[in-house]
């Protein structure tokens, strides 16, 4: 065996270790992305610095290419080394929401290796031996933009899969007579409105509702193909939407037959673009109703009043009295829970109990009391299942540990829903603090969003503790700005280290801690 063989044959066997390690931080990295091309490269033009290795491998590879010397195997070597260690290093960061192996991401990847492995062939069987090493290392350092071909070459596969399975629920759905469909959308509130729904017509109604997070066409289709029985009366369909147009494609899924939109508000601008572009696609879902369904709108969102005079088929419910719809009045809100009373379009009226706390919540709670009165359940049967309501996992909820309440509020952050945590948080009376990483996906407006944040912030709390110094400039500037004490607004690289600051917290009283806000991996 030749010296230049053994060299390569060393250097192909820490690209294959490189390799797949680089491979599957980015393949992470575009399923947080959710497969979306632009999307994904929009993040690397962001986290460019983060991709800094792959660049120097592909100049090194390059080179190589030309100049089959030992020096520059040595430089490839050592690069190599240097790109297993960052990514076993990105591997222990990412561990909020790991990589998930599913059929399109084992496709894709099976892709990438045919294409490495036609690559690295193709240069031995052309051009003989001595630039197999640079190929190598051209192959490991294209890893970030690979997924991206792959998805390309894929597209028409996936495309036939989705339609198929697309097109076995609609059949489904079509052969379940007397279901009921009802959709949920909004920028924030639906996954709450969602379960409280769930809560209150499981008192009468058989009913399957989207888990957790499946409320794109893929997460719906597996809903329907999965659990939906012929016993099921209600299908409670939320729907999510990053772009125009896709709030229509999950109704021509599912056909709504009553359709809630919870909220429009600045959520993924940078998808979006516009509020304008948010508001539209909120109401395909209204556009898809039928002439004998109804669209429930929260009457106290601005920007859904202006859009409701376009639509017939229309109740509202909302904090304040309107006419021919449903509204709450009466609340008082206390650490313990929130008291209010519920009037409907009749006049009718009832006094109701909950354990959520916040009067934010109010409003979501008193839609779900209003489709459920709409589809045949008084108001009387309706106050056992609302003090029955629990919080949404990672929304408002209530977490004892000895002398800290832990308010656990980090999914998915917004401008009023972060605005109405901290408001809640400065009704406790005790040691008040905020741990948050900021607000994202806000396009040019992020900025000023997260800055407003910190002007509210610095109302509500004792201390103001910031992970990671990218987002959380503006809450700073915005808490200082209100004359928060510069002292108790500090700023931390982790949670961990944030969590532990505020557990040593020495003070006067029990602590609450809100944790608003978890930034994915990707950020």
């Amino acid at each position: 065996m030749t010296f230049m063989m053994i060299r390569t044959v060393i250097i192909a066997v820490f690209s294959c270790w490189a390799g797949f390690l680089t491979m599957r931080h980015n393949m992470h990295m575009f399923q947080l992305n959710g497969y979306k091309n632009d999307e994904h490269i929009n993040w690397l033009r962001k986290n460019k610095r983060q991709q800094w290795l792959s660049g120097f491998g592909l100049i090194t590879g390059i080179i190589r290419l030309f100049l089959p010397v030992l020096a520059l195997d040595i430089l490839i070597f050592i690069t190599l080394l240097f790109d297993i260690q960052v990514y076993r290093a990105f591997r222990r960061i990412n561990t909020k929401k790991k990589l998930v192996y599913t059929a399109r991401v084992k496709r894709m990847i099976f892709t990438i290796l045919i294409i490495s492995a036609a690559a690295a062939a193709l240069t031995w069987i052309f051009a003989g031996l001595d630039p197999v090493s640079g190929v190598l290392m051209i192959i490991v350092s294209s890893q970030w933009f690979m997924n991206i071909i792959a998805n390309i070459i894929n597209h028409p596969l996936e495309k036939g899969i989705s339609d198929w399975y697309i097109n076995d629920a609609k059949r489904i759905l079509r052969e379940s007579t007397g279901l009921k469909v009802i959709g949920i959308t909004g920028s924030y509130g639906k996954t709450s409105m969602k379960s409280y729904l769930n809560t209150l017509l499981s008192g009468r109604f058989s009913v399957l509702a989207t888990p957790g997070n499946y409320n794109t066409p893929l997460g719906v289709t597996i809903t329907v193909r999965k659990y939906l029985k012929p016993t099921h009366e209600i299908f409670l369909c939320e729907m999510g939407a990053r772009r125009v147009g896709q709030i229509k494609e999950l109704c021509d899924i599912v056909h709504p037959d009553l359709g809630v939109i919870t909220s429009v508000g600045p959520q993924h601008l940078e998808t979006f673009f516009t509020m304008e572009n948010i508001r539209k696609t909120k109401f395909e879902l209204a556009d898809a109703i039928p002439e004998d369904g109804m669209v429930f709108l929260n009457g106290d969102n601005d920007l859904i009043l202006e859009q409701a005079p376009s639509y017939t088929r229309k109740t509202f419910y909302c904090t304040k009295p309107v006419e021919g719809g449903y509204y709450a009045k009466d609340i008082k809100v206390s650490q313990f829970g929130t008291d209010f009373t519920v009037v409907c379009p009749d006049g009718s009226e009832e006094e109701f109990s909950m354990k959520l706390i916040g009067a934010h919540n109010v409003i979501n709670v008193t839609g779900a009391i209003a489709v459920a009165n709409y589809l045949g359940m008084s108001l009387k049967e309706l106050k056992v299942p609302v003090r029955r309501l629990v919080p949404v996992e990672h929304r408002m909820q209530m977490k004892e540990q000895g002398p800290v309440t832990i308010i656990d509020d980090a999914y998915n952050s917004n401008p009023i829903g972060s605005k109405a945590a901290v408001e809640t948080l400065a009704m406790f009376d005790g040691i008040r603090i905020l741990i948050t990483p900021g607000m994202v996906e806000l396009g040019n407006e992020e900025r000023e969003y997260n800055r407003k944040f910190g002007t509210y912030a610095a109302g509500c709390c004792d201390y103001i503790l910031l992970v990671g110094k990218k987002h959380t400039e503006p809450i700073k500037e915005g808490a200082l700005s209100e004359g928060f004490p510069e002292g108790k607004c500090l700023v931390y690289d982790k949670l961990e280290e944030a969590l532990a600051y505020a557990y040593a917290i020495k003070g006067q009283g029990h602590k609450y801690i809100l944790l608003e806000n978890d930034l994915p991996d990707n950020y």
